[in-house]
């Protein structure tokens, strides 16, 4: 505390926005003593214990879910749905990123990744799916270090004719745009990064939560599944067949468009300029904007 009050004394911030975390809580409480503006980004549904300490000492909370509003029982005024701040997505030509993967005209593309944490049920899934897999689909699979030698070992083995559908990589940094944008079917974690940028364009998912977060990422796929956008599989049910499963999503154009026309509506494609209209308010000590006019702005209906 100390430390964090001689460091604003010293830089003297319009205002502060924070992420939570234990990081923040003397900043936090430092900037509550010296009346300094705070705005606060919770990512997940169900938020972490540091939020829940400090989100009352906020002068705004912006939430990726309205119902965290509800869990950290903040009125209205401070609390806005945002969705959660990501890459620039607009502009990307999708029929432009489908060619840089070898996907043709009418060509359907499932994209596997399982965000930073472990991907080996993944891995394993892909390797014994895969002869039947390239039959009908193009892949995309994100297999992390570990599984890349492996990956590519089983790409070799595959017919020549379909062995081009198969793209593994160890990871994708700058390409991810482009994958992200080509796929029409995703199957991933449930970070809150990956659901907002998937519901920005509009992609159903097959949600499989990383069951250590502590419920988090269930927590944060269930609005999807419920809006219809998402099927769930739990960690240790999800396995070749599962895949298999989730793959046939792309066989029936009529469930596969109502996933992703439910997708399009959750998502929040402006939210970093939502969030920024909170933290420009708070650090020229202006009235919030309504609740109702920040989430217009995250769904990209407001512009400026």
């Amino acid at each position: 505390m100390p430390q964090a009050t001689a460091i604003l004394l010293r830089e003297r911030p319009a205002a502060i926005f924070t992420t939570g975390g234990y990081v923040a809580i003397p900043i936090i409480l430092a900037a509550s003593a010296l009346r300094i503006p705070v705005v606060m980004w919770e990512g997940n549904v169900i938020p972490g214990r540091s939020v829940r300490a400090t989100a009352r000492l906020a002068d705004a909370v912006a939430v990726s879910n309205g119902a965290t509003c509800s869990a950290l029982g903040l009125p209205a005024g401070r609390c806005f749905e945002t969705g959660t701040p990501i890459r620039e997505l607009a502009g990307i030509d999708p029929i432009a990123a489908r060619d840089r993967f070898g996907v043709p005209p009418g060509g359907r593309l499932l994209l596997i990744f399982g965000g930073s944490q472990a991907v080996r049920r993944f891995n394993a899934a892909v390797a014994e799916a895969l002869t039947r897999l390239v039959e009908r689909v193009h892949l995309i699979h994100v297999t992390g270090d570990a599984g890349y030698a492996a990956a590519l070992a089983a790409r070799e083995a595959l017919p020549a004719a379909v062995r081009d559908r198969y793209r593994p990589y160890p990871f994708l940094r700058a390409e991810m745009t482009d994958a992200l944008v080509a796929a029409d079917l995703i199957v991933g974690r449930a970070g809150s990064s990956t659901l907002a940028e998937a519901t920005a364009l509009g992609r159903p998912l097959v949600i499989v939560p990383y069951p250590h977060a502590a419920g988090h990422q269930r927590a944060n796929a269930q609005p999807l599944v419920e809006a219809g956008a998402a099927r769930l599989i739990e960690d240790d049910r999800f396995d070749a067949g599962s895949l298999l499963e989730a793959a046939a999503i792309l066989d029936d154009p009529v469930r596969h468009n109502a996933m992703a026309a439910a997708s399009r509506a959750l998502g929040r494609p402006a939210a970093a300029a939502a969030v920024a209209d909170l933290v420009l308010a708070a650090a020229e000590r202006r009235a919030f904007p309504e609740p109702a006019a920040i989430l217009r702005r995250a769904r990209g209906e407001l512009v400026g």
